[in-house]
């Protein structure tokens, strides 16, 4: 109800991310019948488990290509991204849907900070609407849905990962987990700081 609510007439930019919120929200956008294109915003740190699923399961989703690699972003900036400065989402995930209305997985249960987002947001900067269209359900009644209606998800949930998101991503808390699990990111990233 919420998606044919506001549907616009170009159709929905659906940020898709290959994780199980926007799994959940590509099922509801095909079930709700309404008009939208998926998007999956490479950011050349994804973990290849990811890129492979949405390969692989979703192969109308479009591939949006970064326009610099975290490795040139890095030597532009001269340090790694760091929790209080994430230059690298500004360039390589926030200026998606630039102009449309964007569909998201945004929930309020993910973290205090996305607690104080409402349902329908907007972004100034890249003039776009936001429609957080599960922003009110738990984590259980994500995976509930899952169990109902989605067959398949990305196996590194099943290896015990909560979230997923870009390979060392200062937000995620995880740096020595993803180093043992994806050295050769790691070790790029190394070689990039090393440059820059």
């Amino acid at each position: 109800e919420r998606l044919r609510t506001f549907e616009p007439p170009e159709g929905y930019w659906l940020a898709f991310s290959g994780g199980k919120d926007s799994q959940v929200i590509y099922d509801l956008a095909l079930r709700a019948g309404v008009k939208f294109e998926a998007h999956f915003s490479l950011t050349s740190v994804d973990p290849p488990e990811v890129v492979q699923f949405v390969r692989k399961e979703y192969p109308d989703v479009i591939i949006d290509h970064p326009p610099k690699t975290m490795w040139e972003l890095i030597v532009e900036n001269g340090v790694p991204p760091t929790r209080t400065m994430r230059y690298c989402c500004r360039v390589l995930k926030e200026p998606g849907g630039e102009g449309r209305f964007v569909v998201t997985g945004v929930r309020w249960a993910e973290s205090l900070r996305r607690r104080k987002r409402q349902m329908l947001d907007h972004c100034a900067q890249h003039g776009k609407r936001l429609l957080h269209v599960i922003i009110d359900w738990t984590d259980v009644q994500v995976w509930e849905y899952h169990r109902q209606f989605i067959p398949r998800h990305c196996v590194l949930y099943d290896e015990g990962w909560r979230r997923i998101g870009c390979v060392l991503c200062p937000m995620s808390g995880q740096a020595k987990r993803h180093i043992e699990r994806w050295p050769k990111i790691a070790d790029s990233y190394r070689r990039a700081c090393r440059r820059a």
